[in-house]
């Protein structure tokens, strides 16, 4: 079964471990930087037979929430779609198919670099890719172009991306136009580092490439900022993030920076769980289908004001003014996941749960309750998830539960850690999968000599630009009527 070219359909790619590791018995060898690798190297493979996963993930199936609309309190559906926009700045992974075991990630590439400097925006520089980048003037090689640069084309010009004839956005990573929310991220980050350079020029006259290489390192870190302080404290919690950045990773270990399987194909795929069938966009308008006629497809220019995103809506910019939530994180995913509209093929190739449960075959993953012993959870936790996993899906054999399954089940029956020592059901991951996503991300910054954790772990943002609201907001043109 080949993948589709779609994010969450191509094959993972990433880098090798840091030093070679025996898996179960085996040594897995370590080649280079630009490769997947194991988190749990000692941890047997879980399995659970095809037939038995594909009938949990299909239409109808024990994971079609189909149209429930069962909100969190506390996290918005903005910052889903921005986790997909992260997922995009690290992973990329162009050659893996469903009917092949990868026994040893360290031979898989990953396409993007495993650190989180949005490339995904910058692509290779203005040097490599000018055409990504304004000419000319003291912003000439600074400034990204947007689709008010490119007035020729029909739609909405001055609220989309630049987009070719073709109506392809010219982007450093197309996935990142693969639907209506996350090319509008995409257009915010693009407009939030050009107001960056503004300030900067303004404040201190610089131009040309210093302009352009102080500009890409204040829009970075606040990026990572954001990322660290309003991403990973709403889905794994603040106690985990703190006592990650206080205490020290302790499974996610090693000097040099690798996208863990247990982490792509399983924990940082939470999201699925947690994003509507439909999202209002828009103040005073209907949500719309995320894949529909109005939001569209993906990867084609904005003709309807009403597809517009006002972020306001999505995050958490103002106190008085009610946001758009996300699902809750639990074993349901929108029952238009199960049968993804722009792929072709059999149900299992359409529902993305059931792409996501033969991945963790296919991966070797171990069993979500062996990785839960690994890092030492309560016993009474794990037993409370296997007892929540057996009630809704029976037996699926004595080889271990899919991870992507236990996490999302420890997820709800558990939930995300609360400051005041007490867990949050369906708010956010569990302790494993907390753990996971948390070290990794955390990881990832300090291996990066460039990050602000690794360069300067003393920095603080700009008031006007301390989190993901404002910054996605700052630069944000007032949207035409609908």
């Amino acid at each position: 079964m080949a993948e589709h070219e779609h994010h969450g359909m191509k094959p993972l790619e990433g880098l090798n471990p840091f030093c070679s590791m025996r898996l179960y018995g085996r040594e897995e060898s370590i080649l280079r930087e630009d490769r997947f690798g194991r988190m749990f190297p000692h941890l047997k493979p879980a399995y659970t037979r095809p037939d038995v996963l594909k009938t949990i993930g299909e239409v109808n199936g024990k994971m079609d929430g189909k149209s429930t609309n069962d909100r969190t309190d506390t996290v918005p559906v903005g910052m889903i779609f921005f986790g997909q926009f992260v997922d995009h700045d690290i992973t990329l992974d162009a050659s893996t198919t469903f009917d092949s075991v990868i026994d040893n990630p360290g031979e898989i590439a990953n396409v993007r670099t495993p650190t989180l400097d949005l490339d995904c925006i910058y692509g290779l520089g203005p040097e490599a890719q000018p055409y990504l980048y304004a000419q000319g003037g003291p912003f000439g090689g600074v400034k990204l172009l947007t689709g008010t640069d490119n007035p020729g084309q029909p739609g909405l010009n001055d609220h989309d991306l630049l987009r070719s004839p073709n109506g392809r956005a010219v982007i450093g990573d197309p996935r990142n136009d693969e639907n209506r929310v996350i090319s509008q991220i995409q257009l915010a980050i693009i407009r939030f580092h050009n107001h960056v350079a503004d300030t900067i020029h303004a404040e201190s006259g610089l131009e040309g490439h210093a302009l352009y290489e102080e500009a890409r390192r204040q829009t970075t870190w606040h990026y990572q900022w954001a990322l660290v302080n309003d991403f990973l404290t709403a889905i794994c919690g603040a106690p985990v993030v703190e006592r990650i950045l206080g205490c020290g990773r302790q499974h996610y270990c090693g000097h040099v920076p690798f996208i863990p399987v247990e982490f792509s194909v399983a924990a940082y795929r939470f999201g699925h769980s947690m994003i509507p069938m439909k999202v209002q966009v828009r103040q005073g308008e209907p949500p719309l289908e995320l894949f529909g006629t109005t939001l569209g497809l993906g990867f084609d220019a904005v003709t309807d004001a009403k597809a517009l995103v006002d972020w306001h809506e999505l995050l958490f910019t103002d106190e008085n003014r009610q946001i758009e939530r996300a699902q809750k994180l639990d074993t349901k995913l929108a029952g238009d996941l199960l049968s993804l509209p722009f792929v072709t093929g059999t149900p299992a190739e359409k529902s993305l749960a059931t792409r996501n449960l033969l991945r963790g075959n296919t991966f070797l993953l171990p069993g979500g309750e062996k990785v839960a012993e690994a890092i030492g959870c309560d016993p009474k936790q794990i037993e409370k998830v296997i007892k929540k996993i057996a009630k809704v899906n029976g037996d699926l054999g004595a080889e271990g539960i899919p991870l992507w399954l236990y996490l999302l089940a420890e997820a709800e029956v558990i939930g995300r850690a609360e400051p005041n020592g007490s867990d949050k059901e369906g708010e956010g991951l569990g302790p494993v999968g907390a753990t996971i996503v948390a070290e990794v991300i955390i990881g990832l910054l300090e291996l990066d000599d460039h990050s602000y954790l690794g360069a300067n772990r003393n920095w603080s943002p700009r008031e006007e630009w301390n989190t993901l609201g404002k910054l996605v907001t700052v630069a944000q043109p007032a949207l035409p009527p609908v």
